[in-house]
Protein backbone atom coordinates (compact mmCIF):
# COMPACT_ATOMS: atom_id res chain seq x y z
CA UNK A 1 0.00 0.00 0.00
CA UNK A 2 1.52 3.09 -1.18
CA UNK A 3 1.96 5.63 2.18
CA UNK A 4 0.57 8.76 1.21
CA UNK A 5 0.55 12.59 2.89
CA UNK A 6 -2.39 13.85 0.44
CA UNK A 7 -4.22 16.72 2.84
CA UNK A 8 -1.40 16.21 5.21
CA UNK A 9 0.65 19.65 6.62
CA UNK A 10 3.91 18.91 7.95
CA UNK A 11 6.34 21.43 9.70
CA UNK A 12 10.24 20.26 8.98
CA UNK A 13 12.84 22.20 11.34
CA UNK A 14 16.47 22.33 9.68
CA UNK A 15 14.95 21.49 6.22
CA UNK A 16 17.26 23.86 4.10
CA UNK A 17 19.67 21.32 2.96
CA UNK A 18 20.94 17.57 3.58
CA UNK A 19 18.49 15.05 5.43
CA UNK A 20 15.77 17.77 6.48
CA UNK A 21 15.86 19.38 2.04
CA UNK A 22 15.04 15.54 1.37
CA UNK A 23 12.12 14.67 4.01
CA UNK A 24 10.40 17.88 2.76
CA UNK A 25 11.04 17.01 -1.06
CA UNK A 26 9.53 13.46 -0.56
CA UNK A 27 6.75 14.64 2.02
CA UNK A 28 5.57 17.24 -0.59
CA UNK A 29 6.01 14.72 -3.62
CA UNK A 30 3.47 12.13 -1.57
CA UNK A 31 0.78 14.90 -1.21
CA UNK A 32 1.91 16.99 1.39
CA UNK A 33 1.87 20.95 2.08
CA UNK A 34 5.23 21.59 3.77
CA UNK A 35 6.69 24.48 5.78
CA UNK A 36 10.17 24.15 5.63
CA UNK A 37 12.31 25.73 8.36
CA UNK A 38 15.81 26.74 8.50
CA UNK A 39 18.03 29.37 10.24
CA UNK A 40 20.10 28.76 7.26
CA UNK A 41 23.31 29.22 9.35
CA UNK A 42 26.46 26.93 9.01
CA UNK A 43 26.93 24.19 11.43
CA UNK A 44 28.20 25.58 14.43
CA UNK A 45 24.81 27.77 14.42
CA UNK A 46 25.90 30.98 12.80
CA UNK A 47 25.40 33.01 9.66
CA UNK A 48 22.11 33.19 8.06
CA UNK A 49 21.28 31.94 4.25
CA UNK A 50 17.94 31.56 2.04
CA UNK A 51 18.60 27.73 1.87
CA UNK A 52 14.79 27.12 2.83
CA UNK A 53 13.72 29.77 0.04
CA UNK A 54 15.55 27.09 -2.22
CA UNK A 55 13.86 24.67 -1.10
CA UNK A 56 10.32 25.58 -1.45
CA UNK A 57 11.18 26.88 -5.16
CA UNK A 58 12.16 23.26 -5.66
CA UNK A 59 9.05 21.29 -3.84
CA UNK A 60 6.71 24.37 -6.06
CA UNK A 61 8.49 23.57 -9.45
CA UNK A 62 7.63 19.95 -9.25
CA UNK A 63 3.94 21.10 -8.27
CA UNK A 64 3.92 20.93 -4.34
CA UNK A 65 3.10 22.97 -2.32
CA UNK A 66 5.42 24.77 0.69
CA UNK A 67 5.96 27.55 2.65
CA UNK A 68 8.97 28.89 4.26
CA UNK A 69 10.47 30.01 7.32
CA UNK A 70 13.73 31.51 8.59
CA UNK A 71 13.40 31.33 12.18
CA UNK A 72 15.77 29.67 15.09
CA UNK A 73 14.02 26.64 17.16
CA UNK A 74 15.18 28.08 20.33
CA UNK A 75 12.91 30.97 20.02
CA UNK A 76 9.51 29.85 21.44
CA UNK A 77 7.46 32.63 20.52
CA UNK A 78 8.38 32.48 16.88
CA UNK A 79 7.65 28.59 16.68
CA UNK A 80 4.34 29.40 17.79
CA UNK A 81 3.75 32.15 15.35
CA UNK A 82 4.73 29.61 12.46
CA UNK A 83 2.64 27.45 13.59
CA UNK A 84 -0.51 29.77 14.09
CA UNK A 85 0.92 30.64 10.64
CA UNK A 86 0.61 27.15 9.23
CA UNK A 87 -2.79 26.86 10.47
CA UNK A 88 -4.16 29.85 8.99
CA UNK A 89 -2.75 29.04 5.89
CA UNK A 90 -3.34 25.28 5.74
CA UNK A 91 -5.31 24.40 8.71
CA UNK A 92 -3.68 22.58 11.04
CA UNK A 93 -0.57 20.54 11.32
CA UNK A 94 -0.35 16.19 11.08
CA UNK A 95 3.50 16.31 10.97
CA UNK A 96 6.29 17.64 12.87
CA UNK A 97 9.51 16.43 11.81
CA UNK A 98 12.37 17.51 14.14
CA UNK A 99 15.52 18.19 12.06
CA UNK A 100 17.34 21.18 12.86
CA UNK A 101 20.62 20.81 14.74
CA UNK A 102 24.57 22.07 15.15
CA UNK A 103 27.55 20.97 16.02
CA UNK A 104 30.40 22.32 18.22
CA UNK A 105 32.71 19.19 18.94
CA UNK A 106 35.22 19.40 21.36
CA UNK A 107 36.61 16.61 23.93
CA UNK A 108 34.83 17.64 27.11
CA UNK A 109 38.12 18.67 28.77
CA UNK A 110 38.71 21.52 26.46
CA UNK A 111 34.57 22.72 25.61
CA UNK A 112 33.87 25.58 26.40
CA UNK A 113 30.35 25.29 28.72
CA UNK A 114 28.62 28.04 26.25
CA UNK A 115 29.07 25.39 23.51
CA UNK A 116 27.76 22.71 25.76
CA UNK A 117 24.54 24.87 26.21
CA UNK A 118 24.28 26.02 22.64
CA UNK A 119 23.92 22.72 21.41
CA UNK A 120 21.48 21.48 23.95
CA UNK A 121 19.64 24.30 23.54
CA UNK A 122 19.15 23.61 19.98
CA UNK A 123 18.81 19.95 19.47
CA UNK A 124 16.97 19.28 22.48
CA UNK A 125 15.05 22.66 23.94
CA UNK A 126 14.29 23.72 19.95
CA UNK A 127 12.59 20.37 19.52
CA UNK A 128 10.93 20.67 22.67
CA UNK A 129 9.93 24.32 21.33
CA UNK A 130 8.34 23.06 18.28
CA UNK A 131 6.63 20.15 19.37
CA UNK A 132 4.91 22.53 22.11
CA UNK A 133 4.00 24.93 19.73
CA UNK A 134 2.28 22.00 17.60
CA UNK A 135 0.88 20.08 21.15
CA UNK A 136 -2.50 21.65 21.05
CA UNK A 137 -3.12 21.76 17.77
CA UNK A 138 -2.43 17.44 17.94
CA UNK A 139 -4.79 16.80 20.54
CA UNK A 140 -7.25 19.13 18.72
CA UNK A 141 -7.10 17.23 15.81
CA UNK A 142 -6.60 14.00 17.47
CA UNK A 143 -3.96 13.02 15.27
CA UNK A 144 -0.11 14.25 15.24
CA UNK A 145 2.79 12.22 14.01
CA UNK A 146 6.38 13.86 15.77
CA UNK A 147 9.82 12.46 14.54
CA UNK A 148 12.95 13.65 17.00
CA UNK A 149 16.40 12.97 15.75
CA UNK A 150 18.80 11.13 17.90
CA UNK A 151 21.96 9.80 16.89
CA UNK A 152 24.38 7.18 17.53
CA UNK A 153 26.69 9.51 19.70
CA UNK A 154 23.25 10.03 22.20
CA UNK A 155 22.68 6.18 22.04
CA UNK A 156 26.38 5.07 22.07
CA UNK A 157 28.32 7.93 22.54
CA UNK A 158 31.54 9.68 20.63
CA UNK A 159 34.83 11.12 21.47
CA UNK A 160 34.49 14.72 21.46
CA UNK A 161 30.38 15.16 21.27
CA UNK A 162 29.48 15.54 24.83
CA UNK A 163 27.33 18.39 24.09
CA UNK A 164 25.90 16.76 21.46
CA UNK A 165 25.36 13.16 23.24
CA UNK A 166 23.47 14.52 26.06
CA UNK A 167 21.39 16.20 23.71
CA UNK A 168 20.47 13.41 21.68
CA UNK A 169 19.95 10.75 24.29
CA UNK A 170 17.89 14.01 25.54
CA UNK A 171 15.88 13.46 22.63
CA UNK A 172 15.00 10.45 23.30
CA UNK A 173 13.89 10.28 26.26
CA UNK A 174 11.64 13.16 25.18
CA UNK A 175 10.14 10.77 22.61
CA UNK A 176 9.58 8.17 25.91
CA UNK A 177 7.21 10.87 27.77
CA UNK A 178 5.19 12.16 24.64
CA UNK A 179 4.13 8.66 23.01
CA UNK A 180 2.67 8.22 26.67
CA UNK A 181 1.21 11.20 26.89
CA UNK A 182 -0.23 11.55 23.45
CA UNK A 183 -1.28 8.19 22.84
CA UNK A 184 -4.75 8.92 24.04
CA UNK A 185 -5.16 11.40 21.26
CA UNK A 186 -3.48 9.64 18.69
CA UNK A 187 -0.05 11.53 18.90
CA UNK A 188 2.68 8.78 17.71
CA UNK A 189 5.99 9.63 18.83
CA UNK A 190 9.33 8.41 17.38
CA UNK A 191 13.40 8.85 17.23
CA UNK A 192 15.19 8.16 14.20
CA UNK A 193 19.10 8.23 14.66
CA UNK A 194 19.71 8.94 11.40
CA UNK A 195 23.99 8.07 9.33
CA UNK A 196 24.16 11.00 6.39
CA UNK A 197 26.66 12.46 4.72
CA UNK A 198 25.52 16.13 5.05
CA UNK A 199 26.56 19.66 5.50
CA UNK A 200 27.28 18.65 8.89
CA UNK A 201 29.36 15.38 8.36
CA UNK A 202 31.02 16.11 5.06
CA UNK A 203 34.48 16.18 6.76
CA UNK A 204 33.58 12.90 8.43
CA UNK A 205 33.15 11.04 5.69
CA UNK A 206 35.47 9.73 3.15
CA UNK A 207 34.02 11.18 -0.20
CA UNK A 208 33.04 7.82 -1.10
CA UNK A 209 31.12 6.82 2.01
CA UNK A 210 29.65 10.32 1.64
CA UNK A 211 27.94 9.24 -1.60
CA UNK A 212 26.67 5.75 -0.10
CA UNK A 213 25.26 7.70 2.93
CA UNK A 214 23.23 9.88 1.03
CA UNK A 215 20.58 11.58 3.20
CA UNK A 216 17.79 10.13 0.36
CA UNK A 217 18.69 6.86 1.93
CA UNK A 218 17.38 7.89 5.10
CA UNK A 219 14.11 9.24 4.11
CA UNK A 220 12.20 5.77 4.05
CA UNK A 221 12.51 5.42 7.78
CA UNK A 222 11.39 9.20 8.55
CA UNK A 223 8.72 8.88 6.41
CA UNK A 224 7.38 5.26 7.53
CA UNK A 225 7.72 6.89 11.31
CA UNK A 226 5.69 9.78 10.69
CA UNK A 227 2.89 7.91 8.58
CA UNK A 228 -0.49 7.49 9.62
CA UNK A 229 0.29 3.51 10.28
CA UNK A 230 3.68 4.50 12.16
CA UNK A 231 4.43 2.61 15.33
CA UNK A 232 5.25 5.00 18.49
CA UNK A 233 8.25 5.11 20.56
CA UNK A 234 10.35 3.42 18.27
CA UNK A 235 14.07 3.96 18.30
CA UNK A 236 15.49 3.48 14.29
CA UNK A 237 18.93 3.78 12.97
CA UNK A 238 18.77 4.23 9.23
CA UNK A 239 22.15 4.88 6.97
CA UNK A 240 22.89 3.78 3.64
CA UNK A 241 19.65 2.13 2.87
CA UNK A 242 20.30 -0.05 6.68
CA UNK A 243 17.51 0.06 8.85
CA UNK A 244 18.33 -1.09 12.50
CA UNK A 245 16.19 -0.89 15.72
CA UNK A 246 17.74 0.45 18.79
CA UNK A 247 16.13 -0.74 22.86
CA UNK A 248 16.85 0.49 26.14
CA UNK A 249 16.60 -2.81 28.10
CA UNK A 250 16.39 -3.66 31.79
CA UNK A 251 17.99 -7.07 33.09
CA UNK A 252 16.29 -9.14 35.11
CA UNK A 253 18.38 -8.00 38.41
CA UNK A 254 19.01 -9.71 41.84
CA UNK A 255 17.57 -9.05 45.11
CA UNK A 256 20.39 -8.36 47.72
CA UNK A 257 19.88 -8.66 51.78
CA UNK A 258 21.90 -9.14 55.14
CA UNK A 259 25.18 -8.68 54.59
CA UNK A 260 25.10 -8.69 50.61
CA UNK A 261 23.21 -5.33 50.75
CA UNK A 262 26.27 -3.65 50.65
CA UNK A 263 28.83 -2.18 48.46
CA UNK A 264 30.78 -5.27 48.52
CA UNK A 265 27.64 -7.14 47.66
CA UNK A 266 27.17 -5.20 44.57
CA UNK A 267 30.75 -6.27 43.15
CA UNK A 268 30.14 -9.77 44.36
CA UNK A 269 26.88 -9.93 42.60
CA UNK A 270 27.75 -7.89 39.58
CA UNK A 271 27.99 -10.87 36.89
CA UNK A 272 24.29 -11.56 38.12
CA UNK A 273 23.41 -8.03 38.27
CA UNK A 274 24.42 -7.64 34.33
CA UNK A 275 23.11 -10.91 32.79
CA UNK A 276 20.90 -10.24 30.04
CA UNK A 277 19.45 -13.18 30.66
CA UNK A 278 15.21 -12.72 29.89
CA UNK A 279 15.68 -8.73 30.15
CA UNK A 280 12.90 -6.48 29.33
CA UNK A 281 12.24 -3.00 27.17
CA UNK A 282 10.05 -1.25 29.11
CA UNK A 283 7.55 1.01 27.86
CA UNK A 284 7.26 3.45 30.75
CA UNK A 285 9.33 4.36 33.70
CA UNK A 286 6.83 2.35 35.83
CA UNK A 287 8.12 -0.71 34.60
CA UNK A 288 11.00 -0.71 36.53
CA UNK A 289 9.55 0.03 39.82
CA UNK A 290 7.14 -3.10 39.27
CA UNK A 291 10.03 -5.48 38.31
CA UNK A 292 11.43 -4.24 41.76
CA UNK A 293 8.25 -5.35 43.53
CA UNK A 294 8.46 -8.37 41.34
CA UNK A 295 11.95 -9.71 42.93
CA UNK A 296 10.67 -8.37 46.53
CA UNK A 297 7.43 -11.06 46.01
CA UNK A 298 9.48 -13.83 44.31
CA UNK A 299 11.98 -12.99 47.15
Amino acid sequence: MTISFKDRVAIVTGAGGGLGRAYALELAKRGAKVVVNDLGGARDGTGHSDAALKVVEEIKAAGGEAMSDGGSVTEYDHMVELVAKTREKWGGVHVLINNAGVLRDKSFAKMDPADFRFVVDVHLIGSANVTKAVWETMREQNYGRILMTASSTGLFGNFGQANYGAAKLGLAGLTKTLYLEGAKNNIKVNTIAPVAGTRMTEDLFPPEAFQAFSPDKVVPAALYLVSEDAPSNAIVGAGAGVFQAAYVTLTQGKLLTGDALSPEGVAASWAEITDRTGEITPQSGAEQSMAIFKKLQGG
